[in-house]
Protein backbone atom coordinates (compact mmCIF):
# COMPACT_ATOMS: atom_id res chain seq x y z
CA UNK A 1 0.00 0.00 0.00
CA UNK A 2 1.25 3.56 -1.07
CA UNK A 3 0.65 6.83 1.12
CA UNK A 4 -0.02 10.06 -1.33
CA UNK A 5 1.29 13.48 -0.85
CA UNK A 6 -0.84 16.24 -1.57
CA UNK A 7 0.41 19.58 -1.27
CA UNK A 8 -2.82 21.50 -2.07
CA UNK A 9 -4.85 19.26 0.99
CA UNK A 10 -7.69 20.84 2.53
CA UNK A 11 -10.37 20.35 5.03
CA UNK A 12 -13.86 21.63 4.50
CA UNK A 13 -12.37 23.92 1.45
CA UNK A 14 -9.40 25.47 3.91
CA UNK A 15 -5.52 24.57 3.00
CA UNK A 16 -4.25 22.43 5.66
CA UNK A 17 -0.77 24.53 5.39
CA UNK A 18 -3.48 27.73 6.77
CA UNK A 19 -4.94 25.89 9.83
CA UNK A 20 -1.41 24.88 11.08
CA UNK A 21 -0.66 28.73 10.61
CA UNK A 22 -4.01 29.74 12.36
CA UNK A 23 -3.83 27.30 15.35
CA UNK A 24 -0.59 25.51 15.52
CA UNK A 25 -0.37 21.87 15.91
CA UNK A 26 -0.95 19.02 16.96
CA UNK A 27 -5.06 19.63 16.62
CA UNK A 28 -7.65 18.01 15.57
CA UNK A 29 -9.70 19.86 12.41
CA UNK A 30 -13.02 18.45 11.80
CA UNK A 31 -14.62 18.45 8.08
CA UNK A 32 -18.63 19.97 9.22
CA UNK A 33 -19.14 19.30 5.57
CA UNK A 34 -18.08 15.46 5.96
CA UNK A 35 -19.80 15.28 9.25
CA UNK A 36 -23.34 16.90 8.25
CA UNK A 37 -23.15 14.49 5.00
CA UNK A 38 -22.73 11.74 7.68
CA UNK A 39 -25.38 12.74 9.75
CA UNK A 40 -27.60 13.42 6.64
CA UNK A 41 -27.46 10.16 5.33
CA UNK A 42 -28.10 8.09 8.89
CA UNK A 43 -31.15 10.46 9.41
CA UNK A 44 -32.37 10.05 5.66
CA UNK A 45 -32.44 6.41 6.24
CA UNK A 46 -33.63 6.44 9.72
CA UNK A 47 -36.58 8.12 8.77
CA UNK A 48 -37.11 5.93 5.31
CA UNK A 49 -36.94 2.57 7.44
CA UNK A 50 -38.52 3.72 10.56
CA UNK A 51 -35.41 3.85 12.50
CA UNK A 52 -34.76 6.40 15.51
CA UNK A 53 -30.99 7.16 15.54
CA UNK A 54 -29.12 8.52 18.14
CA UNK A 55 -25.65 9.67 18.14
CA UNK A 56 -23.27 7.88 20.70
CA UNK A 57 -21.48 10.82 22.11
CA UNK A 58 -19.24 9.01 23.48
CA UNK A 59 -17.03 9.23 20.55
CA UNK A 60 -16.61 13.08 20.11
CA UNK A 61 -18.54 15.58 22.39
CA UNK A 62 -18.05 19.35 22.65
CA UNK A 63 -20.56 21.86 22.72
CA UNK A 64 -20.80 23.42 19.22
CA UNK A 65 -20.58 19.68 17.98
CA UNK A 66 -23.94 19.59 20.42
CA UNK A 67 -25.45 22.46 18.95
CA UNK A 68 -25.22 21.30 15.15
CA UNK A 69 -26.41 17.72 16.36
CA UNK A 70 -29.59 19.82 18.03
CA UNK A 71 -30.36 21.23 14.88
CA UNK A 72 -30.89 17.40 13.35
CA UNK A 73 -33.28 14.99 13.87
CA UNK A 74 -30.93 12.65 15.90
CA UNK A 75 -31.08 11.96 19.53
CA UNK A 76 -27.83 12.16 21.46
CA UNK A 77 -26.40 9.39 24.22
CA UNK A 78 -24.30 10.27 27.02
CA UNK A 79 -22.42 8.40 29.07
CA UNK A 80 -21.98 10.23 32.03
CA UNK A 81 -22.74 13.84 34.28
CA UNK A 82 -19.54 15.13 32.15
CA UNK A 83 -21.47 14.56 28.63
CA UNK A 84 -24.83 15.29 29.95
CA UNK A 85 -23.41 18.63 31.42
CA UNK A 86 -21.95 19.13 27.67
CA UNK A 87 -25.07 18.73 26.13
CA UNK A 88 -27.28 20.80 28.27
CA UNK A 89 -24.48 23.60 27.64
CA UNK A 90 -25.36 23.13 23.95
CA UNK A 91 -29.11 23.81 24.75
CA UNK A 92 -29.94 20.08 23.66
CA UNK A 93 -33.07 18.54 24.33
CA UNK A 94 -33.83 16.24 27.68
CA UNK A 95 -36.27 14.66 25.64
CA UNK A 96 -33.81 13.04 22.95
CA UNK A 97 -31.05 12.27 25.11
CA UNK A 98 -30.96 8.62 26.71
CA UNK A 99 -28.41 8.22 29.31
CA UNK A 100 -25.89 5.12 28.93
CA UNK A 101 -23.28 3.58 31.27
CA UNK A 102 -22.34 0.30 32.91
CA UNK A 103 -21.61 1.83 36.49
CA UNK A 104 -23.49 4.70 37.14
CA UNK A 105 -23.06 6.84 40.00
CA UNK A 106 -26.64 7.91 42.20
CA UNK A 107 -25.76 11.37 41.03
CA UNK A 108 -26.27 10.12 37.68
CA UNK A 109 -28.98 7.95 38.34
CA UNK A 110 -30.59 10.86 39.98
CA UNK A 111 -30.20 13.48 37.16
CA UNK A 112 -32.23 10.70 34.91
CA UNK A 113 -34.60 10.46 37.31
CA UNK A 114 -34.96 14.51 37.56
CA UNK A 115 -36.03 14.58 33.84
CA UNK A 116 -32.31 15.67 32.37
CA UNK A 117 -33.00 12.98 30.08
CA UNK A 118 -35.93 11.41 28.65
CA UNK A 119 -34.67 7.14 28.97
CA UNK A 120 -32.22 5.32 31.12
CA UNK A 121 -31.01 2.33 29.44
CA UNK A 122 -30.48 -0.03 32.49
CA UNK A 123 -27.16 -2.09 32.84
CA UNK A 124 -27.49 -4.79 35.64
CA UNK A 125 -29.65 -5.79 38.70
CA UNK A 126 -27.74 -3.72 41.33
CA UNK A 127 -28.77 -0.20 39.12
CA UNK A 128 -32.07 -1.28 38.37
CA UNK A 129 -32.55 -1.17 42.26
CA UNK A 130 -30.95 1.85 42.79
CA UNK A 131 -32.93 3.77 39.96
CA UNK A 132 -36.30 2.08 41.31
CA UNK A 133 -35.44 3.66 44.87
CA UNK A 134 -34.39 7.55 43.54
CA UNK A 135 -37.15 7.19 41.03
CA UNK A 136 -39.75 7.46 44.11
CA UNK A 137 -38.61 10.53 44.93
CA UNK A 138 -39.10 12.43 41.37
CA UNK A 139 -41.45 11.11 38.15
CA UNK A 140 -41.47 8.24 36.55
CA UNK A 141 -38.51 7.20 34.42
CA UNK A 142 -38.81 5.18 31.42
CA UNK A 143 -35.96 2.36 30.64
CA UNK A 144 -34.47 -0.15 28.76
CA UNK A 145 -32.72 -3.10 29.66
CA UNK A 146 -29.32 -3.92 28.27
CA UNK A 147 -28.86 -7.20 27.19
CA UNK A 148 -25.76 -8.69 27.12
CA UNK A 149 -27.03 -11.52 24.27
CA UNK A 150 -23.60 -13.67 24.36
CA UNK A 151 -22.62 -12.75 20.78
CA UNK A 152 -19.12 -11.66 20.06
CA UNK A 153 -18.52 -9.91 16.77
CA UNK A 154 -15.37 -10.29 14.71
CA UNK A 155 -14.16 -7.26 16.40
CA UNK A 156 -10.77 -6.10 18.51
CA UNK A 157 -11.46 -7.74 21.88
CA UNK A 158 -10.88 -4.06 23.65
CA UNK A 159 -14.08 -2.92 21.78
CA UNK A 160 -16.11 -5.59 22.49
CA UNK A 161 -19.00 -5.48 24.35
CA UNK A 162 -21.52 -8.20 23.88
CA UNK A 163 -19.42 -11.49 24.33
CA UNK A 164 -20.05 -13.43 27.76
CA UNK A 165 -17.08 -11.99 28.48
CA UNK A 166 -17.99 -8.40 27.91
CA UNK A 167 -18.76 -6.50 31.52
CA UNK A 168 -21.76 -4.90 29.82
CA UNK A 169 -25.88 -5.95 30.25
CA UNK A 170 -27.85 -8.47 32.29
CA UNK A 171 -26.89 -11.86 31.28
CA UNK A 172 -29.82 -13.57 29.46
CA UNK A 173 -30.65 -15.94 32.71
CA UNK A 174 -30.74 -12.57 34.34
CA UNK A 175 -33.55 -11.29 31.98
CA UNK A 176 -36.78 -12.45 33.45
CA UNK A 177 -36.45 -11.63 36.64
CA UNK A 178 -35.26 -7.80 35.68
CA UNK A 179 -38.33 -7.54 33.71
CA UNK A 180 -40.26 -8.85 37.14
CA UNK A 181 -38.55 -6.22 39.14
CA UNK A 182 -38.53 -3.54 36.79
CA UNK A 183 -42.44 -4.02 36.26
CA UNK A 184 -42.98 -4.28 39.72
CA UNK A 185 -41.67 -0.82 40.25
CA UNK A 186 -44.11 2.11 40.44
CA UNK A 187 -41.47 4.57 39.26
CA UNK A 188 -39.72 2.70 36.38
CA UNK A 189 -41.50 2.12 33.24
CA UNK A 190 -40.09 -0.78 30.76
CA UNK A 191 -39.72 0.40 27.34
CA UNK A 192 -37.56 -1.46 25.64
CA UNK A 193 -34.64 -3.57 25.11
CA UNK A 194 -31.35 -2.82 24.42
CA UNK A 195 -28.02 -4.22 23.16
CA UNK A 196 -24.31 -3.43 21.94
CA UNK A 197 -22.03 -6.13 20.27
CA UNK A 198 -18.84 -3.50 20.08
CA UNK A 199 -17.29 -1.74 17.45
CA UNK A 200 -16.06 -1.59 13.38
CA UNK A 201 -18.73 -4.08 12.37
CA UNK A 202 -19.13 -5.05 8.57
CA UNK A 203 -21.66 -7.06 8.33
CA UNK A 204 -25.57 -7.41 9.25
CA UNK A 205 -25.38 -11.21 10.71
CA UNK A 206 -24.08 -10.15 14.15
CA UNK A 207 -26.58 -7.42 14.46
CA UNK A 208 -29.72 -9.88 13.20
CA UNK A 209 -28.47 -12.55 15.67
CA UNK A 210 -28.88 -9.69 18.77
CA UNK A 211 -32.23 -8.74 17.19
CA UNK A 212 -33.83 -12.22 17.24
CA UNK A 213 -32.68 -12.84 21.17
CA UNK A 214 -34.07 -9.44 22.02
CA UNK A 215 -37.33 -10.13 20.37
CA UNK A 216 -37.37 -13.07 22.16
CA UNK A 217 -36.92 -10.99 25.28
CA UNK A 218 -39.61 -8.86 23.67
CA UNK A 219 -42.02 -12.22 23.62
CA UNK A 220 -41.08 -13.07 27.19
CA UNK A 221 -42.26 -9.26 28.34
CA UNK A 222 -45.42 -9.17 26.49
CA UNK A 223 -46.41 -12.56 28.12
CA UNK A 224 -46.02 -10.62 31.21
CA UNK A 225 -48.43 -8.13 30.31
CA UNK A 226 -45.55 -5.79 29.07
CA UNK A 227 -45.04 -5.04 25.38
CA UNK A 228 -41.90 -3.58 24.48
CA UNK A 229 -41.85 -0.48 21.98
CA UNK A 230 -38.51 -0.49 21.27
CA UNK A 231 -35.40 -2.11 20.43
CA UNK A 232 -31.77 -1.05 19.94
CA UNK A 233 -29.31 -2.75 18.24
CA UNK A 234 -26.23 -0.09 19.39
CA UNK A 235 -23.63 0.97 16.70
CA UNK A 236 -20.69 -0.46 15.85
CA UNK A 237 -21.09 0.05 11.79
CA UNK A 238 -17.65 -0.69 10.68
CA UNK A 239 -15.31 1.94 9.45
CA UNK A 240 -11.82 1.41 8.07
CA UNK A 241 -9.64 4.02 7.39
CA UNK A 242 -7.15 2.13 4.78
CA UNK A 243 -8.03 3.73 1.60
CA UNK A 244 -8.61 0.70 0.08
CA UNK A 245 -10.14 -0.47 3.20
CA UNK A 246 -13.27 -2.66 4.18
CA UNK A 247 -16.64 -0.69 3.14
CA UNK A 248 -20.48 -1.22 4.87
CA UNK A 249 -23.04 -0.53 2.69
CA UNK A 250 -24.86 0.92 5.37
CA UNK A 251 -28.10 0.92 3.50
CA UNK A 252 -28.11 -3.10 2.48
CA UNK A 253 -27.41 -3.54 6.15
CA UNK A 254 -30.03 -1.42 8.01
CA UNK A 255 -32.52 -2.94 5.42
CA UNK A 256 -31.40 -6.17 6.09
CA UNK A 257 -32.19 -5.46 10.20
CA UNK A 258 -35.52 -4.22 9.84
CA UNK A 259 -36.73 -7.30 7.05
CA UNK A 260 -34.64 -9.67 10.11
CA UNK A 261 -36.98 -7.36 12.49
CA UNK A 262 -40.30 -8.10 11.22
CA UNK A 263 -39.48 -11.47 10.47
CA UNK A 264 -38.89 -12.26 14.09
CA UNK A 265 -41.90 -10.06 15.06
CA UNK A 266 -43.93 -13.14 12.56
CA UNK A 267 -42.36 -16.22 14.22
CA UNK A 268 -42.89 -15.03 17.44
CA UNK A 269 -46.30 -13.44 17.66
CA UNK A 270 -45.68 -10.19 18.95
CA UNK A 271 -45.66 -6.69 17.66
CA UNK A 272 -42.88 -5.39 15.81
CA UNK A 273 -41.28 -3.00 18.01
CA UNK A 274 -39.00 0.14 16.80
CA UNK A 275 -35.72 -0.14 15.92
CA UNK A 276 -33.06 2.13 17.14
CA UNK A 277 -29.20 2.41 16.05
CA UNK A 278 -26.76 4.09 17.94
CA UNK A 279 -23.68 5.05 15.46
CA UNK A 280 -20.94 7.18 17.11
CA UNK A 281 -17.84 6.48 14.79
CA UNK A 282 -19.59 5.74 11.64
CA UNK A 283 -21.07 9.58 11.77
CA UNK A 284 -17.55 11.04 12.79
CA UNK A 285 -14.78 9.62 12.45
CA UNK A 286 -14.03 10.00 8.53
CA UNK A 287 -14.58 13.87 9.27
CA UNK A 288 -11.58 14.67 11.68
CA UNK A 289 -8.02 14.64 10.72
CA UNK A 290 -5.08 15.39 13.19
CA UNK A 291 -2.24 17.51 11.61
CA UNK A 292 1.08 16.82 13.32
CA UNK A 293 4.64 18.88 12.39
CA UNK A 294 7.20 16.19 12.09
CA UNK A 295 10.15 17.21 14.80
CA UNK A 296 12.92 14.68 13.20
CA UNK A 297 13.17 11.94 10.77
CA UNK A 298 15.65 9.24 11.90
CA UNK A 299 17.24 6.06 11.46
CA UNK A 300 17.20 3.11 14.43
CA UNK A 301 18.37 -0.29 12.60
CA UNK A 302 16.43 -1.28 9.69
CA UNK A 303 13.71 1.53 10.33
CA UNK A 304 13.01 4.93 9.39
CA UNK A 305 11.11 6.64 12.02
CA UNK A 306 9.28 10.52 11.95
CA UNK A 307 8.92 11.68 15.54
CA UNK A 308 5.73 14.23 15.30
CA UNK A 309 4.54 16.95 18.11
CA UNK A 310 1.84 14.56 19.08
CA UNK A 311 1.83 11.58 21.27
CA UNK A 312 -0.93 8.80 22.09
CA UNK A 313 -1.57 11.91 24.52
CA UNK A 314 -4.03 13.34 21.93
CA UNK A 315 -4.62 9.69 19.74
CA UNK A 316 -4.70 6.71 22.19
CA UNK A 317 -6.34 4.27 19.63
CA UNK A 318 -3.00 2.43 18.04
CA UNK A 319 -1.65 1.83 21.26
CA UNK A 320 -4.82 0.75 22.85
CA UNK A 321 -6.01 -1.66 19.84
CA UNK A 322 -3.85 -1.04 17.00
CA UNK A 323 -5.63 1.54 14.77
CA UNK A 324 -5.46 2.72 11.86
CA UNK A 325 -5.09 6.05 10.67
CA UNK A 326 -3.73 6.86 7.19
CA UNK A 327 -0.84 9.43 6.71
CA UNK A 328 -0.48 12.24 3.68
CA UNK A 329 2.22 14.37 3.50
CA UNK A 330 1.19 17.84 3.35
CA UNK A 331 1.70 21.59 2.54
CA UNK A 332 4.51 21.02 0.17
CA UNK A 333 5.41 19.23 -3.23
CA UNK A 334 6.88 15.93 -1.87
CA UNK A 335 9.40 13.02 -3.77
CA UNK A 336 7.45 10.76 -5.46
CA UNK A 337 9.64 8.28 -4.10
CA UNK A 338 8.47 6.62 -0.59
CA UNK A 339 9.77 4.62 2.38
CA UNK A 340 7.86 2.54 4.76
CA UNK A 341 8.10 4.73 7.94
CA UNK A 342 6.81 4.55 11.72
CA UNK A 343 5.35 7.55 12.89
CA UNK A 344 5.71 7.87 16.71
CA UNK A 345 4.83 10.38 18.77
CA UNK A 346 7.18 11.96 21.69
CA UNK A 347 5.66 10.75 24.62
CA UNK A 348 7.73 8.35 26.84
CA UNK A 349 6.21 5.41 25.30
CA UNK A 350 6.80 3.85 22.40
CA UNK A 351 3.63 5.35 20.83
CA UNK A 352 3.49 4.39 17.34
CA UNK A 353 0.82 5.81 15.55
CA UNK A 354 0.96 4.45 12.41
CA UNK A 355 3.55 2.37 10.11
CA UNK A 356 3.00 3.54 6.33
CA UNK A 357 4.79 4.88 3.38
CA UNK A 358 6.25 7.95 3.11
CA UNK A 359 7.84 10.39 0.88
CA UNK A 360 11.67 9.76 1.18
CA UNK A 361 12.47 13.66 1.23
CA UNK A 362 9.90 13.98 4.83
CA UNK A 363 11.96 16.17 6.68
CA UNK A 364 11.33 18.12 9.90
CA UNK A 365 8.49 20.72 9.65
CA UNK A 366 6.74 19.14 7.41
CA UNK A 367 3.13 18.36 8.37
CA UNK A 368 1.55 14.80 8.52
CA UNK A 369 -2.23 15.01 8.10
CA UNK A 370 -3.38 11.43 10.65
CA UNK A 371 -7.21 10.78 8.28
CA UNK A 372 -10.22 9.33 9.67
CA UNK A 373 -9.45 10.79 13.44
CA UNK A 374 -12.58 12.12 14.34
CA UNK A 375 -13.93 9.74 16.91
CA UNK A 376 -12.11 8.39 20.05
CA UNK A 377 -9.41 10.92 19.67
CA UNK A 378 -10.19 14.20 21.35
CA UNK A 379 -12.75 12.55 23.80
CA UNK A 380 -9.82 9.97 24.92
CA UNK A 381 -7.43 12.70 24.96
CA UNK A 382 -5.18 13.14 28.40
CA UNK A 383 -2.84 15.21 29.83
CA UNK A 384 -0.03 12.21 29.58
CA UNK A 385 3.91 13.79 30.20
CA UNK A 386 1.78 17.03 30.66
CA UNK A 387 1.56 17.58 27.41
CA UNK A 388 -1.56 20.08 27.12
CA UNK A 389 -4.42 18.50 24.69
CA UNK A 390 -4.92 20.14 21.37
CA UNK A 391 -7.28 22.21 20.16
CA UNK A 392 -10.21 21.02 17.99
CA UNK A 393 -11.25 23.02 15.02
CA UNK A 394 -14.44 22.71 12.34
CA UNK A 395 -13.80 23.67 8.78
CA UNK A 396 -16.12 23.84 6.44
CA UNK A 397 -17.81 25.89 3.48
CA UNK A 398 -14.06 27.42 3.26
CA UNK A 399 -14.52 28.86 6.75
CA UNK A 400 -12.89 27.43 10.05
CA UNK A 401 -12.98 28.39 13.80
CA UNK A 402 -11.63 26.87 16.90
CA UNK A 403 -14.81 24.79 18.56
CA UNK A 404 -11.85 24.00 22.04
CA UNK A 405 -9.00 25.93 22.31
CA UNK A 406 -5.90 24.44 23.13
CA UNK A 407 -5.19 23.94 26.69
CA UNK A 408 -2.55 26.24 28.07
CA UNK A 409 0.35 25.29 30.84
CA UNK A 410 -1.86 27.16 33.15
CA UNK A 411 -4.85 25.37 32.50
CA UNK A 412 -2.41 22.03 33.01
CA UNK A 413 -2.26 23.33 36.92
CA UNK A 414 -5.30 24.82 37.55
CA UNK A 415 -6.32 22.36 39.79
CA UNK A 416 -2.57 21.40 41.72
CA UNK A 417 -3.11 22.05 44.82
CA UNK A 418 0.39 24.23 45.79
CA UNK A 419 2.70 24.16 49.73
CA UNK A 420 2.59 21.89 52.41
Amino acid sequence: MQASTNAAHAIGGVDVAALASAYATPLLALDTDVFDAAVARFAELGAALEIDVAYAGKALLVVALAERLKKTPLRLDVCSLGELHTAERAGFPAARMVLHGCGKTDEELAAAAGGRVARVVVDHREELERLAEIAQRAAPVEILLRLNPGIEAHTHAYVRTGGEDSKFGFALGDVDAAIERALGAPALRLVGVHSHLGSNIFEATPYEASLSIALEVCARAAGRGAPIREVIVGGGFGVDSHPNGERLDLAATLNALVAHLHKEARRLGVAAPRLGIEPGRAIVAAAGTSLYRVVTVKRQGMRRFAIVDGSLADNPRPAIYGAYHHPVAVGRAFAAEFEETTVCGRSCENDELVVAPLPLDLRAGDLLALHSTGAYTFSMASNYNRFPRPPVVFAGGGRHRAVVRRESLDDLVRNDVAGE
